[in-house]
C-alpha cells in the first residue's frame, strides 16, 4: 500500500466500488468516525455518483476511477475494498482485487449463481485474503442475542425456527415491481436479492446444524395486466384522478408525498440525483419508477415460503411477504424443547422467552450500541454494526467480529440457489455436506 495513501495512526483506508445507495451507507461510517476509517478511492462509471463521493471524502482526482478495473490495475492503493456494484456485477471485481490483496467487503448477494460464489470463496482463499460478505443483519445486537439465548440452552434443543420478512406494499413495488430487482434475468430471484439475509440467519441460529433438504413455492400475485383497474393508463401521473388516489401503489403516493414532505432520502434519492418536485415529477412521467405497477414485466416473487429440514430432525419456515404493513421488521419465533423466544426485529426489538417449566414470559431489552446520525439508514442500523465490525475486526486482527465470511456465507447463499431450484421444479431438494444438491 502507498504510504501517501494512508492517514497518520491506524486508519482504515478503503476504496468504494459503486458509489450507489449501499456504497454509501457503508462509506458514512467514515465521516462518523474519521479517526478509525477513510474513504480514499472511488470507482463508478456515473460522474454525478462519483464527483458526489470525491467531494464528500476529499478524493483525489487520480483516485476517482470510472472504471473498477482501471483502479484494480494499479499498485495496492488501501488496506481493503468496499464493493457494492450491481448483483451481476459482483464476482469480476471481487477477483481481481482479491488477487491484489486487499481485504474485502462486497455485498450480497456475493454473486448470483453457485459457480461464480465458489470461485470468489476459492481466489480469496488462494490468495489468503479477509472476504466479508455483507449479510448484514448477523451483526445486529437482536440477532446475535438470539443465537446466544440458544447457545445457552434456555430454551432446550431448537425444534423450529419460524421467520417473517414482511418486505412492505409500498417497498416491494418500488424495488420488485419498478426497480432494479424486478426481473430476474437482470438481477435474481427476489428470495436472494432481499432474503438472502434471512436465510443466513436461519442458518445463524441453528448453530452449525447442517440443512439437508429444502423445498419452496411462490407466486407473483396482484402485480399483473389482469389486475390492472379498468381505465387506468400505463403512468400514475396520467392515470385519472378516481382512480389514481384509491390505489395504494401509485407512485404519486409513494414519491411525490415523499419530497412534498421534504424527504429527500430513500426511495426518492433513488429515482433522480438531486431530488425535488420537479425532478421526482419528471422521472414519474419518464422513468420506470412511474410506469403502473400492474403494467410491468415484473418476473419476481411478491409471496414465497421456504421450508428447511436440517440434520436431527429440526425445520425451519422462511416467508417473504410483499403484501405487509411494516418494512422488513423481521418476526422471528424460534421453538424449543424447554421454552421458546419471539422477536420482532424493530428499530427498538425486544425478546421474549417464555419458560415452559415456570410458564412464566419475560422480556429481554436489546442494547443498542451503535446508530446511525439522523438521516443516515440501513436495515434498522444492521449496515451501521456491519461496518462497523468489518473495520474494528481488521484494525484489531480479531476476526471472531466478522461473523459473515466466505464459507458460512456460501453455505447460506447455495440454501437459496437450491430452494429456488425446488421452487422452479416443484420438488424436494437433497443437499450434500459440500453444499452441493440434486
Amino acid at each position: 500500500m502507498s504510504k501517501g495513501n494512508k492517514k497518520e495512526g491506524s486508519v482504515l483506508t478503503a476504496i468504494v466500488i459503486g458509489a450507489g445507495m449501499r456504497g454509501t451507507i457503508y462509506a458514512q461510517y467514515a465521516q462518523m468516525f474519521p479517526d478509525r476509517f477513510a474513504i480514499i478511492g472511488v470507482a463508478d462509471p456515473r460522474e454525478f455518483y462519483r464527483r458526489k463521493f470525491q467531494k464528500d471524502y476529499g478524493i483525489r482526482e487520480e483516485s476517482c476511477f470510472s472504471d473498477w478495473s482501471e483502479a484494480s490495475k494499479r499498485d495496492k492503493m488501501s488496506d481493503c475494498v468496499i464493493i457494492t456494484t450491481p448483483d451481476r456485477l459482483h464476482k469480476d471485481p471481487a477477483l481481481a482485487f482479491a488477487k491484489k490483496g486487499y481485504k474485502i467487503l462486497l455485498e450480497k448477494p456475493m454473486s448470483v449463481n453457485e459457480e461464480e460464489c465458489r470461485e470468489i470463496v476459492q481466489i480469496c482463499k488462494e490468495n489468503s485474503v479477509t472476504l466479508v460478505i455483507c449479510h448484514v443483519l448477523r451483526y445486529t445486537p437482536w440477532a446475535q442475542k438470539l443465537r446466544i439465548l440458544i447457545d445457552s440452552g434456555v430454551i432446550g434443543e431448537v425444534v423450529n425456527i419460524n421467520h417473517t420478512e414482511p418486505v412492505g406494499f409500498w417497498h416491494f413495488t418500488h424495488s420488485f415491481v419498478r426497480g432494479n430487482w424486478h426481473i430476474e434475468a437482470d438481477s435474481s430471484s427476489s428470495l436472494l436479492t432481499k432474503c438472502c439475509h434471512d436465510v443466513d440467519l436461519i442458518n445463524y441460529w441453528m448453530a452449525g446444524r447442517r440443512c439437508t433438504s429444502v423445498t419452496s413455492f411462490g407466486h407473483i400475485s396482484h402485480f399483473n395486466k389482469k389486475d390492472k383497474p379498468p381505465g387506468s393508463a400505463s403512468r400514475c401521473t396520467d392515470c385519472p384522478s378516481q382512480i389514481e388516489t384509491t390505489c395504494p401503489y401509485s407512485a404519486k403516493k409513494i414519491y411525490l408525498d415523499h419530497i412534498k414532505n421534504a424527504d429527500t432520502g430513500f426511495p426518492v434519492s433513488v429515482i433522480t440525483e438531486e431530488p425535488t418536485i420537479e425532478s421526482v415529477t419528471t422521472a414519474l412521467k419518464t422513468g420506470p419508477y412511474g410506469v403502473c405497477v400492474y403494467d410491468n414485466d415484473n418476473d419476481v416473487m411478491s409471496n414465497q415460503i421456504v421450508s428447511l429440514l436440517f440434520e436431527g430432525g429440526a425445520t425451519a419456515s422462511l416467508t417473504m411477504m410483499a403484501f405487509t404493513k411494516s418494512v422488513s421488521a423481521r418476526e422471528i419465533k424460534i421453538y424449543g424443547t424447554r421454552g421458546q423466544l419471539s422477536c420482532v426485529a424493530t428499530e427498538s426489538p425486544i425478546i421474549e422467552h417464555f419458560d415452559f417449566l415456570t410458564r412464566q414470559t419475560r422480556e429481554i431489552p436489546i442494547e443498542t450500541v451503535l446508530s446511525w446520525e439522523k438521516g443516515m439508514i440501513g436495515h434498522g442500523n444492521a449496515d451501521l454494526c456491519c461496518i462497523h465490525s468489518f473495520v474494528s475486526g481488521l484494525a484489531n486482527e480479531k476476526p471472531s467480529e466478522l461473523v459473515t465470511g466466505p464459507e458460512d456465507s456460501l453455505t447460506s447463499h447455495l440454501l437459496v440457489f437450491a430452494a429456488e431450484k425446488a421452487r422452479k421444479e416443484n420438488r424436494v431438494v437433497t443437499l450434500q455436506p459440500d453444499g452441493s444438491y440434486n
